[in-house]
């Protein structure tokens, strides 16, 4: 879809000053500014809450957020489509979906498909932004179409298309099923010859190395990654020239790691002088990704008895995040203040299995007790606040 197309809107409405009371109203919390003018810290009873330094909402699911809202004020009479999740947070879909926001797919969806587009229709492209497939589908349709993609996630697809234009493959360091992923991956077959492969993290990877180095099956190969890899890919022809990228929200220090691997195995396999003209890498990971990876890390060396990070179970970025601060505490991921049941009892999801469990005893009696909080770039601020009000109650 050409940047010039008249109904392609990127940018804001001028209406920020109208739907603000409506944004506060949801998303802000004037406990988390008291926390944040206190150095991050909220001594309550036994507790001693701590925040990381970077947490919530970045720029981009703030942009995203605002020109929704400034869509559902320039066009009140007209329907409003998403094409999926504007984010990966339960409470910001819902209120949408309150607000009359129609999604065509994913749990919010109420049976409306493409085919019931029309040219009085608005549509939004969320945050993680869509496929060429889908933009060219709803470009015929003659909608307005509303572009809210975050800025990171166009510079990765930038280095993508380059990748296909020069006859290079697009190694993707991300979960194929992710909406980011698919609409990254998308981008590598703009140019004629365009392939692409997706890998989820360095133990995918080490396969990819083992049969460039002729170590592995080429069936069990295509098995592996016969659900991320282009149409036509062929692993002979297709592993000879790479380009490495990534989703987005992906942990950085993994990302770098898959691409020294790659960039050692082609040099293994064609040389040093031949490693210029086959191998390419740029840093995708975006910035605020970045900021609350190190915040909670840095957060993590505070000896803390436990961690709370609050987000959506399918934000990749908070998965990450639970991640890192696994390996330093108990960690314990919830969507909301009603993860909380009690002293006694925590419902979260389990970053091993993906899969919601309970916890029993997770809060020791007794005793003061150090508590690290932080979410993803898709937590709004008034869920920070109502999950420490609720730790407040039942932790004393």
């Amino acid at each position: 879809m050409s940047e010039e197309q008249p109904n392609l809107i990127r940018k804001s409405f001028g209406l920020k000053e109208q739907v603000r009371p409506k944004l506060e109203a949801a998303y802000n919390s004037p406990l988390i500014d008291q926390m944040k003018a206190n150095g991050y810290r909220l001594q309550t009873g036994r507790l001693e809450l701590l925040l990381a330094k970077e947490f919530g909402f970045c720029y981009g699911v703030d942009r995203a957020i605002d020109y929704a809202y400034e869509t559902k004020e320039r066009f009140p009479d007209k329907r409003i489509f998403l094409t999926s999740e504007i984010i990966h947070n339960q409470h910001v879909n819902v209120a949408l979906q309150k607000m009359g926001v129609l999604f065509l797919a994913g749990p919010y969806s109420a049976g409306y498909t493409h085919e019931d587009i029309t040219d009085q229709d608005v549509v939004i492209i969320p945050a993680f932004g869509a496929t060429t497939k889908e933009l060219d589908l709803l470009a015929k349709k003659g909608c307005l179409l509303v572009d809210t993609t975050c800025g990171s996630v166009l510079s990765v697809w930038k280095r993508v298309e380059a990748y296909s234009r020069d006859g290079f493959t697009s190694i993707i360091h991300g979960k194929y099923d992710h909406e980011e992923t698919l609409a990254t991956s998308s981008r590598a077959l703009q140019f004629s010859g365009g392939q692409y492969l997706i890998v989820r993290d360095k133990g995918e990877v080490q396969k990819v190395c083992d049969y460039i180095l002729g170590e592995l099956d080429r069936d069990l190969f295509m098995e592996e990654f016969k659900r991320a890899t282009s149409p036509d890919f062929d692993p002979d022809r297709d592993l000879q020239k790479m380009g490495c990228a990534n989703q987005t929200t992906m942990l950085s220090g993994e990302s770098l790691q898959i691409a020294n691997l790659l960039k050692e195995v082609m040099r293994k396999r064609w040389g040093k002088k031949e490693l210029e003209k086959r191998f390419r890498h740029f840093d995708t990971i975006c910035s605020a990704t970045q900021d609350r990876q190190d915040a909670v890390m840095k957060l993590t060396k505070e000896n803390l008895d436990l961690m709370i990070v609050i987000g959506g179970y399918n934000s990749s970025n908070t998965a990450h995040l639970v991640e890192i601060s696994s390996s330093h505490c108990p960690t314990f991921h919830v969507k909301d203040c009603q993860c909380l049941i009690s002293k006694k009892e925590i419902s979260h999801r389990d970053h091993v299995t993906g899969v919601e469990i309970k916890t029993e005893n997770w809060l020791a009696p007794a005793k003061t007790l150090k508590i690290g909080i932080t979410g993803g770039a898709s937590t709004p601020h008034r869920l920070f606040e109502e999950v420490i009000d609720r730790l407040t109650k039942i932790g004393n």
